[in-house]
């Protein structure tokens, strides 16, 4: 077996798939789908060919044309990171159909009861499958190497609706027809009087660009809409005034959208919709095509949580467009679309709001050199991760120090000309999937005696931060750092100066802060300021996690009502590691577990996973 990524199962020396057609119903009351994949392969393989599951059960795998069962193997032990190798003995097969059913143990799946939603009245699934979870919501070869194009039929209740990261066809009543197509009648249960029970929808979408699989989404439940433009809509449970709120902050969409196209290129998607989750989706965002997913925690109601759409916008050509070959490799997808992101604030809210951004990547960056200090590899941008778990060793890295390194390259030839690289390779590279060394090679190229200028292998394979990294200057940023750095000398900033200040400024602010402070500095600070009362939860977190550094044991209540309402791991992680990690106390760490057993049902379960890992590092 010759791999093609060390995070699957995908044999280098087997034919990639091209095509997947889903047919997926829905069982609520089981958190439970029965499917069925028919993967399309570029020419007849004879021999086996290689797929990744987690927690399914494969049913039977047969031929398509005349339903007669392919031999297939299962690994005997599931891989803890990897999941369980589906071998399939082909003969002179283009393609396959399986027949399979997902567990409730699905790593990408997070089934909600009526009560976790904000409607309070309908059970609501979404998926997220980045980096490797796709495995565990059908069989495929799950690896961003292999780039797919998909359809989908989900068979749902009637008063759901469903979203993808594909464009919808139709919303119809369910047929016999469906069933005989997918084969359904070889799952040994009546699954037809299933698929056509009264009371059922089928939503049909349709992807026709190759992406790879951990950009497959969906989303099903009890959804409104509002269009914000021509090419986005918003999407969101109407309950609670979610829906208006983020139509409100993402009402900009549009101008983002032409100032993307500007810089770097046409928007090859149709569509830029969004839709905001529950709070216990564990990211900020998630760049699914044509269907963007977002935490409700970016609507802060001043549109600065059009920030992170700018993130995933960017992505629509850093990372979608142009993806990384493996995770090894993943700063390809981060940097470029933290530098992406920023260039498109800097056309849109000014040079201040960016130069803020980029000092709290900056910020963030050295936090990450503290944090990997016993283990550099992942302070490098192209790493090693056989026998990894890219959900733990998740970071900022990629998006900051990948970021500082394309501002090292612009820096060095002028914005114009880095401009002019940059549609270059995006118009080269799209829809394929690449490594570190095809983008240096491409830059060599391209750029003439660039590898004289910059040390390219310290930059890509060196840990830490290269002496050439560059702190953002900005009169503003310059004087928020300073009166951070006025802290510890008993100086609050007075009303006057932080009179205009937003969100971002307090986050820089806060993250700039002294490394120990006393518990009474941070008492008067949240008494002036009341930051641990703020409904912007970067600001609200970064205060609670100075007051976790001190000891400050106000707070524990107010950290308690955030890890209970939030799954989002960006707030997870720092304040679950605040409470247990260094000198905590033994009581510190009785806290944490109690607090995880109560609020672990509302996490998302690579949420979950994260926080449990923290666990095993510290208690």
């Amino acid at each position: 077996m010759a791999p093609i990524d060390p995070h699957s199962f995908t044999d280098s020396t087997h034919p990639l798939t091209t095509h997947i057609s889903l047919s997926l119903y829905f069982d609520f009351p089981s958190s439970t789908i029965r499917g069925s994949a028919l993967l399309s392969l570029p020419s007849p393989r004879a021999g086996p060919l290689s797929l990744d599951t987690r927690s399914l059960s494969i049913h039977q795998i047969l031929d398509p044309l005349t339903l007669t069962p392919i031999p297939f193997s299962l690994s005997a032990t599931p891989d803890p990171i990897l999941g369980t190798h589906l071998t399939v003995s082909l003969s002179n097969h283009s393609s396959l159909l399986i027949l399979f059913s997902t567990s409730q143990d699905s790593s990408a799946l997070q089934w909600l009861t009526p009560p976790q939603t904000f409607n309070k009245t309908h059970p609501y699934v979404y998926t997220q499958c980045q980096a490797i979870h796709a495995r565990s919501v059908f069989p495929c070869q799950d690896t961003p190497a292999a780039r797919i194009c998909y359809s989908a039929k989900l068979n749902i209740p009637h008063q759901l609706s469903a979203v993808m990261s594909a464009r919808h066809v139709d919303r119809r009543q369910p047929t016999s027809g469906d069933v005989k197509e997918f084969g359904y009648g070889n799952f040994g249960i009546n699954i037809e009087s299933h698929w056509c029970e009264a009371g059922r929808v089928v939503e049909e979408f349709v992807m026709e660009q190759p992406i790879p699989p951990y950009l497959f989404a969906f989303a099903v439940g009890q959804l409104g809409f509002r269009d914000v433009g021509p090419r986005t809509r918003v999407y969101a449970e109407a309950a609670a005034g979610v829906l208006d709120a983020a139509a409100i902050e993402f009402a900009g969409t549009e101008e983002m959208i032409r100032q993307g196209e500007r810089l770097f290129g046409e928007y090859e998607w149709e569509r830029f919709d969004l839709l905001v989750l529950p709070p216990s989706f564990p990211y900020g965002g998630m760049e699914n095509p044509r269907m963007v997913f977002l935490t409700p925690t970016v609507i802060k109601g001043d549109s600065s949580g059009a920030q992170v759409v700018a993130h995933e916008l960017a992505h629509s050509w850093t990372g979608n467009l142009i993806t990384n070959k493996n995770n090894e490799h993943f700063w390809l997808n981060e940097g470029f679309t933290t530098y992406a992101e920023r260039r498109i604030i800097e056309a849109v809210q000014g040079e201040d709001r960016a130069t803020l951004n980029i000092g709290i990547g900056w910020r963030g960056l050295n936090k990450e050199m503290e944090k990997f200090k016993d283990n550099m590899e992942f302070t490098k941008l192209k790493t090693k991760q056989e026998g990894v778990d890219p959900d733990v060793v998740y970071s900022e890295v990629p998006y900051e120090k990948g970021f500082q390194f394309l501002w090292r390259i612009e820096r060095q030839i002028g914005r114009p000309a880095f401009d002019e690289f940059l549609k270059k390779y995006i118009a080269t590279f799209k829809f394929k999937s690449i490594d570190t060394e095809t983008f240096l090679d491409f830059l060599k190229a391209n750029v003439p005696g660039i590898e004289k200028d910059i040390d390219l292998v310290t930059w890509t394979e060196g840990i830490g931060i290269p002496p050439d990294a560059y702190e953002p200057i900005s009169h503003l940023y310059r004087n928020i750092v300073s009166l951070a750095k006025e802290f510890n000398l008993g100086r609050m900033p007075r009303e006057d100066e932080v009179a205009d200040w937003r969100g971002q400024e307090w986050e820089l602010y806060l993250e700039n802060l002294p490394k120990f402070v006393e518990a009474s500095q941070v008492l008067g600070l949240d008494a002036r300021y009341r930051l641990s009362e703020s409904k912007d939860y970067e600001v609200k977190v970064a205060f609670l996690e100075l007051a976790l550094s001190c000891k400050c044991r106000d707070y524990y209540g107010e950290v308690e009502k955030t890890l209970k309402e939030v799954g989002r791991m960006k707030y997870l992680r720092p304040l679950y590691r605040g409470l247990v990690q260094g000198t905590g106390k033994e009581e510190e760490k009785i806290f944490a577990k109690r607090l995880f057993a109560d609020a672990r049902d509302g996490y998302h379960p690579i949420a979950q996973g994260v926080v449990e890992s923290i666990f095993s590092k510290h208690i």
